[in-house]
């Protein structure tokens, strides 16, 4: 075979040796070894492995043949144009987390060509560069599964790991660092300019260069919102020494102006620049360090094995409930969790899918057609203040998944409903038990499809899911197991009820 046909049909080469190589647990040092065993002379270094498996390289046909025999894959496979289903498709290793696509052929994701695309991309489809940065953030969280030791490090080095942590003390936290406290009623005309915010706005609090941070005086009957605000100026501070590139906090994310949030509007820019990435990276750091300041990992995590992470764990330490639900995903042992944050009529503020859960509906724009089973939903719809616990059973690709959440209705600073969520994915924790989590997930499903889309769960199902939920410690998934499971979809038009929900 030619070195030219080779590298023509070589587009997805790299990404398969690289995902063979991962899946059998060998480093590319042992792969390298593997190699030289059949073949000194036709066998890669570790370098030329390395760019191999990027892209930047090709092997000669022998080389190829030696990684083949290794493998013990036909020398065809490889250069095969045709991608392979499974091994090219990214995963985190952990069942029930999120997965990605391969960037094969490698040559079209290159930085140039990406740099080219996006704007494009974004001018067509609506999106704004800010609302796209925000999304990279989002997949580079949950790519991370909520884990960010050095902010995690940097916060308990302020806080000295104490929890609870009282308003008085981060008050002296913030004298300790040079930063000074001043109250508004109204923003005056030229600081809503500034700012980027639509006349209107509810602007909870500001970051003011070089040391002054600026505070609704609406904040002070609410004290744990307050708590929540100064840690995100004092995040601001620590991680990025107050130099005033800090968006603002607002009730409603809704209400920040296309400038800054790429409001939907025909006449917005959808340029991706520089202010927009540092912008969105910025408040998500300091949104993680005030978390983490108010609710340091340890502490936290033992706090919520005492109350069994119940949502209104919070108040035992005087924060918010999204402060609370939010940690919850950071700091538990179990890392197959999502977050949503949603205000009427379907528009997330918050999205974190360390599960991998399928989105109802975008945090780009709302959608026409959710699923109206999903609890978040039925929520959004329900005057209900307290907690409500769901068992959500749903189709994902070609897997079925059973999903268990814990939803309440709460009011922002400026009086806006809004519904917080947090949930899991129970399916890998049926697997750890030597449970067939598939087919436990398929029977359920079966029977919820057989009654029409909600099913209270058999007894078999039910001792299954009580142990996950002991074994996990979390209180509401019991709850939700004694009341009916429901089917829910991403979409109306993918509903698997029968009837469909979209024929009603």
């Amino acid at each position: 075979m030619k070195q030219s046909n080779l590298i023509r049909n070589a587009h997805f080469l790299g990404t398969k040796i690289r995902n063979l190589r991962k899946r059998n647990n060998l480093t590319m040092e042992d792969l390298s070894a593997r190699c030289m065993k059949i073949d000194v002379s036709g066998s890669p270094s570790v370098s030329y492995l390395s760019m191999i498996e990027r892209g930047k390289r090709y092997p000669s046909e022998q080389m190829l043949a030696v990684i083949a025999q290794v493998f013990e894959k036909d020398i065809q496979w490889f250069i095969s144009d045709a991608p392979e289903g499974d091994e090219l498709v990214p995963d985190k290793g952990r069942r029930g987390g999120i997965r990605g696509i391969a960037l094969e052929p490698s040559f079209l994701f290159s930085k140039e060509i990406l740099g080219i695309a996006i704007p494009e991309m974004l001018s067509q489809t609506g999106v704004s560069g800010r609302q796209f940065a925000q999304l990279l953030i989002r997949a580079h969280q949950e790519n991370n599964q909520n884990h960010f030791p050095e902010l995690e490090r940097a916060a308990e080095e302020v806080g000295k790991k104490q929890m609870p942590i009282s308003l008085d003390e981060l008050l002296i936290i913030c004298r300790q660092l040079g930063l000074s406290i001043e109250q508004f009623d109204t923003l005056p005309d030229e600081e809503v300019q500034r700012l980027g915010v639509r006349g209107g706005t509810f602007v909870r609090s500001y970051f003011r260069a070089p040391d002054t941070i600026m505070v609704n005086r609406a904040l002070e009957k609410q004290p744990a919102r307050l708590k929540y605000d100064l840690a995100v100026h004092i995040g601001h501070k620590v991680l990025h020494n107050a130099d005033g590139i800090k968006s603002p906090m607002i009730a409603d994310r809704r209400s920040l102006s296309s400038a800054r949030d790429g409001a939907l509007d025909l006449n917005q820019s959808s340029a991706l620049d520089a202010q927009d990435i540092i912008h969105a990276w910025r408040d998500f750091e300091c949104s993680f360090f005030a978390g983490a300041l108010l609710c340091p990992k340890v502490p936290f995590r033992r706090l919520l094995e005492q109350h069994a992470h119940e949502i209104t764990v919070g108040e035992q330490i005087d924060v918010s409930r999204s402060v609370a639900m939010r940690r919850m995903t950071a700091v538990s042992n179990y890392p197959h969790w999502h977050y949503f944050d949603a205000y009427a009529a379907g528009k997330l503020n918050a999205v974190y899918r360390g599960n991998g859960i399928p989105l109802p509906w975008g945090n780009m724009r709302q959608v026409a057609d959710p699923c109206n089973h999903w609890a978040v939903f039925r929520m959004l719809s329900s005057d209900v203040s307290s907690s409500s616990a769901q068992i959500s059973i749903m189709n994902d690709g070609n897997e079925t998944r059973i999903y268990c959440c814990e939803s309440v209705n709460v009011t922002d600073v400026a009086g806006n409903a809004e519904v917080l969520c947090a949930g899991i994915d129970i399916n890998p924790a049926l697997h750890a038990q030597g449970k067939d989590a598939s087919e436990i997930a398929m029977e359920l499903m079966r029977v919820c499809v057989k009654q029409g889309g909600n099913s209270p769960i058999p007894p078999t199902i039910k001792r299954d899911l009580a142990s996950v939920a002991r074994i996990l410690n979390i209180a509401w998934l019991h709850r939700g197991i004694e009341k009916e499971a429901r089917v829910i979809c991403p979409r109306r038009g993918a509903c698997p009820r029968q009837p469909c929900c979209a024929a009603s």
